[in-house]
């Protein structure tokens, strides 16, 4: 089932227009997911040096996925894509343990940022096909995920190249989209 089967089955409103951030570090495979999500091949990526956006419209139904470039100096421009976002997607490197305290920092400021309270929150522990990807467990409680109280959040375990584990982070998406 493709993302848009997903959506069209747990919709709740016609015509509805939904924003999706999709933010993270570099590298961390945001613009594979994004690729992925849109059934686009994915063997020749580049790192994103602004944002990537794709819009789909099917049966009434309009997504819009922002993909930002995580590079650090590129950050400080992400809160101009903050307004009216329903669901803060964060993608991390799983495999990528030295950065882990660095990313948790940049999701940290996200969750303090005014325009993004209440958002839902997926988390992608993207990279899990990888030989010494950390489990989706263990970053949720190296992040203190289990301290979120303002908003839903999930944390899901994902492989962007292979497509596992994708689907289940969509379908929470659509669970937990803020009603407007």
């Amino acid at each position: 089932m493709g993302l848009l089967a997903i959506l069209r089955k747990l919709k709740s409103q016609p015509d509805k227009e939904l924003r999706l951030l999709l933010l993270g570090l570099d590298n961390a495979g945001k613009t594979t997911l994004l690729k992925k999500l849109a059934s686009e091949d994915i063997a020749h990526i580049t790192p994103t040096q602004g944002f990537n956006i794709k819009s789909v419209v099917s049966d009434g139904f309009k997504l819009n996925v922002w993909d930002i470039g995580g590079q650090r100096k590129i950050r400080p421009y992400w809160r101009n894509y903050f307004e009216n976002t329903d669901v803060l997607i964060y993608v991390i490197d799983s495999a990528d343990r030295k950065r882990l305290e660095e990313t948790g920092h940049e999701l940290e400021e996200l969750l303090m940022e005014d325009k993004l309270t209440n958002v839902p929150l997926l988390v992608y522990a993207n990279k899990q096909d990888l030989l010494h990807a950390a489990p989706a467990s263990e970053i949720a409680e190296g992040l203190g995920l289990h301290t979120i109280k303002d908003r839903p959040w999930q944390i899901q375990a994902c492989s962007a190249t292979a497509g596992e584990g994708v689907k289940d982070g969509m379908e929470w998406v659509c669970r937990n989209i803020k009603k407007k």
